[in-house]
């Protein structure tokens, strides 16, 4: 990342993690994150403890939240099977 990272959301667990990472990547917005310690030497996941920030590039902001606000409105999706490796061809 160039500029200024900023929060762009606050996610729990691994899984989710790396859907939304993905998901902005694959959409040109490059990531980084913020708060894995506890998860990653505890395992907490739990009330917040293992809670990580998905952070973006100030000029990407934007672009970040909307993509994140069209899958909330059900407009996209976080497909798990892009992330799993298991693809099947048909």
């Amino acid at each position: 990342m160039e500029g200024d990272a900023v929060v762009v959301t606050t996610v729990q667990g691994e899984v989710e993690e790396q859907q939304v990472r993905a998901f902005l990547e694959a959409n040109g917005i490059p990531t980084t994150v913020r708060g894995e310690a506890l998860r990653k030497t505890h395992a907490f996941v739990l009330d917040g403890l293992g809670a990580v920030e998905v952070m973006v590039d100030a000029d990407d902001l934007d672009a970040a939240r909307d993509l994140l606000a069209r899958v909330e409105a059900g407009d996209l999706e976080l497909a798990d099977e892009s992330l799993s490796g298991d693809e099947t061809e048909s």
